[in-house]
């Protein structure tokens, strides 16, 4: 596939150097015929064909998170906030004595 984009974009080089050159063509001619007849549509393709590669990679990633998740061990303190250390006292109820 990059080889058609190498391709594609060599052949916009040669335009815009062609617009550049001629006697009545622009140095800004020659860059928007670049621009918009090669990176702006070989960057369309390309996003759109690689499409499906980075949804695999996205899937991919998900699934090593997840595996990750289900396979950290649980704290068994007790405590919320996950650190392991010994959990304190209990506090009285208030206004009465212990």
């Amino acid at each position: 596939m990059y080889l058609i984009a190498i391709a594609w974009l060599y052949v916009a080089l040669m335009m815009a150097l062609a617009e550049a050159s001629s006697p009545q063509g622009s140095l800004f001619g020659a860059l928007l015929t670049f621009l918009l007849y090669g990176v702006a549509p070989m960057a369309l393709v390309l996003y759109l064909v690689g499409t499906p590669a980075r949804r695999k990679a996205r899937r991919l990633a998900e699934a090593q998170e997840q595996a990750q998740s289900l396979s950290e061990p649980t704290p068994d303190s007790g405590q919320g906030d996950g650190r392991h250390h010994a959990p304190a006292e209990p506090l009285p109820p208030v206004g009465k004595e212990p």
